[in-house]
């Protein structure tokens, strides 16, 4: 493993800059844009608080997570951390672009740039079929989606298939780079996933082989014991995730039959926030730097909650229970 200790203690810095609790917790109970605003002068985000902020804060959001991947792609030992970090949106961009080309409407207000392939290279490859940019195995699910749309295929296909390869791409590299504390984070993250789409589709009464074509079989579930229940009853199915390795976790969001999805989602991110949880001890290696990701990545989708529900109209509750839990 490369050495860590000349990046961590400027990553212990920039921990400093994520907001501290009490300021999100003033930002909730704020009244309006304006007393948000007013709390977010005091932080590293005033940078942002220009005329019309309120109307282009994701953007601004968007420009944040990059410019903090791209200062860190300068230090890092291993850019394949970033990499693997930066990987939803890389396939983000691609399904988007994907349904641009097949639609012809214009989907550029949905694009985020990842910090490794730029939009236009990533335009190209799927015009294409073939970049010098990207990495082979993201090269090839390109081309097996121009595949499948060659025969007129429907859009929720195109998902399908990037959303499948996405979860291969994060277990094969996450392998490759050899972090225990980020494969444990990974597997869950595809557990996690397997068990929440396993979950709709039995309770949407799915076939086999849709649930087959959906399911990936790189988590530590194996995807047959998920196939087992495309024919058996919602609650037999809830009652195989009470006896799962999940079980403690699964347990406070199953109630009278009923899945929480929403807290299926909360949960995923606090299990990878747990698998970090070393990161105060360890000097030397990569936990300070994944840790510090994961906080910066849930602290701006914390704010895009916050935001989205001040201009929304949300109340207190409602923008609380969807905000993500980290230490900061």
């Amino acid at each position: 493993m490369r050495n860590y200790h000349q990046l961590n203690p400027i990553i212990r810095l920039k921990e400093m800059t994520l907001l501290k609790s009490q300021e999100v917790e003033q930002m909730i109970a704020a009244k309006g844009f304006a007393e948000v605003e007013a709390v977010l002068q005091q932080t590293h985000y005033q940078r942002y608080l220009k005329p019309g902020f309120h109307e282009r804060f994701e953007t601004y959001l968007d420009e944040e997570l990059l410019k903090t991947i791209k200062e860190l792609a300068e230090l890092v030992p291993d850019q394949e951390v970033l990499r693997l970090y930066m990987m939803p949106f890389t396939f983000h961009n691609l399904k988007v672009l994907t349904k641009e080309s097949v639609t012809g409407k214009d989907y550029d207000h949905l694009l985020i740039e990842d910090g490794f392939y730029t939009i236009d290279e990533c335009r190209t490859a799927i015009k294409t079929g073939t970049s010098e940019v990207l990495p082979e195995k993201i090269v090839t699910t390109i081309q097996e989606v121009r595949e499948y749309l060659e025969g007129g295929a429907v859009l929720q296909g195109i998902d399908i298939i990037y959303d499948r390869r996405y979860l291969h791409e994060q277990r094969r590299l996450a392998d490759e780079i050899k972090i225990p504390e980020l494969q444990e984070a990974v597997i869950k993250m595809i557990d996690l996933t397997n068990l929440t789409i396993a979950a709709r589709c039995v309770l949407q009464k799915r076939s086999r082989s849709f649930m087959e074509a959906v399911l990936v079989s790189v988590g530590s579930i194996p995807k047959e014991e998920f196939l087992a229940f495309a024919d058996a009853s919602y609650s037999d199915f809830l009652a195989f995730l009470l006896e799962s390795d999940y079980q403690e976790v699964l347990r406070p969001l199953i109630h009278e039959q009923v899945i929480d999805f929403a807290g299926l989602a909360l949960l995923q991110d606090n299990l990878i926030t747990e698998s970090y949880g070393q990161a105060q001890t360890d000097a030397l290696g990569p936990l300070p730097l994944l840790a510090f990701l994961n906080a910066k990545v849930l602290e701006l989708q914390n704010l895009r909650i916050l935001l989205v529900g001040k201009r929304s109209g949300f109340t207190e509750e409602q923008i609380r229970e969807r905000m993500r839990h980290y230490d900061s």
